[in-house]
């Protein structure tokens, strides 16, 4: 993976429609900008229960978008990371109509994970209270198959999404075939969607369990057979992550949004300082995605026999939630838990932009601390272009992540390029891409706890970033053979 930043992007929400016009920005506007392009599902349909995320054929590009040699045209021009969803699939795709039309008789029959494969002797009251749930209610639907019998299959999210029996050969023949189709068509690096779930067993928590880390080596290796690497999408509690990161080849560091929402908030980089000093460095940096941002990433972990503490403590974990509610002017809040459909229990949904007040020089601070961190850089088409909340999409289909999902128009996109706040976002985004101070030795410098100081080092080039929290002044110098280039946004030493 190049050491440069990349976009996270849908093909159809930022670019006018098409993978053709994705390309054309990419090799237009955003010329030079990103070393590579995170294309969110682009399945077969787009316009399923969870925006691709529930695809009814994962090896076919949805054609409202383009075919395979789209695919393959735009990653000659920079790699490309395409999402592998692991743990279900849509209850539309032909496999389930096949199996609901003849059941054991199917070819797919062993595909779809059943409430017995589990529970053969049936659940417990302890079994079903076990099972760990990112959103309410319990992970099954009772379905009537069109041949008339009566199944009660697992449905992790939603019960459009009927989950895989990953360890069944039908399950194992049908990831493969993604990985295949993927392999085959350019796409360098997939990322394991959901993966923390794919694994069940009875009288567990059906989540990050001994048996799914296994599971995720054995798929990573088969990815790396043939020529992908692996990043890997879990919230989980940091430590968690920490443990996954000694398996795979990238993971993502989803402590960062809300450390860096609490160092700008609480005015102090204590706790983003000792995230830091132990943070795994073969992450993926991020502040925001196209789910929300993360809570339960940085607090205690409740299964935790120890009661080690979180990352912060959780009363602060409370007022941080509220202070995002209050930038945004209450439309997190519209958006977030029980408010809207299709949630998650540990998100709060809102653009970084929103979250961080609409204040440009915090939020390019913001920006500067995440590509000053170790790992490679990932910028969310919405954060891209400093967005705001969508709240008409949010109306319209009571869904609270799309309050992060907006559909740009061309003339959207443009407008948005030639504001300051952007533009001077692209410019940090070159600077990370280029400067070879980011190739060397990493090290964060004695500060009080309001400050942070970050530093580049690589022979004669430095790069370094001063912020202190409790006024936003900072100073961000670039030194190379040529002398030094000062960037300031406002407020600065």
């Amino acid at each position: 993976m190049k050491n440069e930043v990349q976009l996270i992007t849908y093909a159809d929400r930022l670019s006018g429609g098409t993978l053709q016009d994705l390309r054309a920005l990419l090799n237009g506007p955003l010329a030079g900008v990103f070393g590579a392009v995170h294309i969110l599902p682009f399945f077969y349909s787009i316009h399923g229960a969870d925006a691709g995320f529930d695809p009814i054929d994962h090896t076919r590009v949805d054609p409202a978008l383009g075919d395979w040699s789209d695919i393959k045209a735009l990653a000659q021009d920079m790699d490309v990371m395409a999402d592998v969803i692991v743990n279900h699939m849509s209850s539309d795709s032909p496999q389930f109509i096949d199996y609901s039309k003849r059941g054991a008789a199917s070819p797919y029959n062993g595909l779809f994970l059943t409430f017995d494969a589990v529970f053969p002797e049936g659940a417990t009251e302890e079994d079903l209270i076990s099972v760990y749930r990112p959103r309410p209610g319990l992970p099954f639907t009772c379905m009537t198959l069109a041949n008339g019998e009566k199944k009660i299959l697992w449905t992790t999210f939603t019960p459009k999404q009927l989950d895989i029996d990953v360890q069944h050969p039908q399950g194992r023949s049908y990831l493969e075939s993604i990985l295949q189709a993927l392999a085959s068509s350019g796409v360098k690096m997939i990322r394991l969607d959901a993966v923390g779930y794919a694994i069940k067993k009875q009288g567990d928590s059906c989540f990050l369990m001994p048996e799914t880390f296994d599971f995720i080596d054995e798929f990573a290796a088969l990815c790396r057979s043939v020529g992908l690497e692996v990043l890997v999408e879990v919230h989980s509690y940091y430590r968690k992550q920490i443990e996954i990161a000694k398996r795979v080849d990238w993971v993502y560091d989803f402590a960062l949004p809300p450390l860096v929402l609490h160092a700008f908030f609480f005015k102090t980089g204590k706790h983003l300082k000792q995230w830091i000093a132990q943070r795994p460095t073969n992450a993926l940096t991020v502040l925001d995605t196209h789910d929300g941002i993360g809570i339960i990433d940085i607090g205690a972990d409740p299964s935790d026999r120890v009661n080690r503490p979180g990352l912060v403590p959780p009363q602060e974990l409370d007022r941080l939630v509220e202070i995002i509610h209050i930038n945004s002017g209450g439309q997190s809040r519209e958006a977030t838990g029980a408010a809207a459909s299709n949630l998650d229990l540990y998100q709060v949904n809102c653009t970084f932009y929103d979250a961080m007040g609409r204040d440009d020089t915090a939020y390019l601070l913001a920006r500067a601390i995440q590509f000053f961190m170790p790992g490679i850089p990932q910028v969310y088409y919405v954060g891209l272009l400093a967005g705001r909340n969508d709240m008409d999409l949010l109306e319209r289909t009571r869904v609270g992540r799309d309050i992060n999902r907006h559909r740009y128009a061309s003339a959207e996109v443009d407008s948005a390029l030639g504001r300051p706040v952007v533009q001077q976002l692209l410019e940090l985004i070159r600077l990370r891409n280029a400067h070879p101070a980011f190739d060397g030795a990493f090290s964060v410098e004695p500060t009080g706890d309001s400050c942070l100081h970050m530093r580049w080092i690589n022979g004669p080039v430095v790069a370094e970033l001063l912020v202190d929290f409790t006024d936003l002044r900072h100073e961000l110098l670039f030194t190379d053979e040529g002398g030094t280039r000062r960037i300031a946004f406002a407020k600065a030493f």
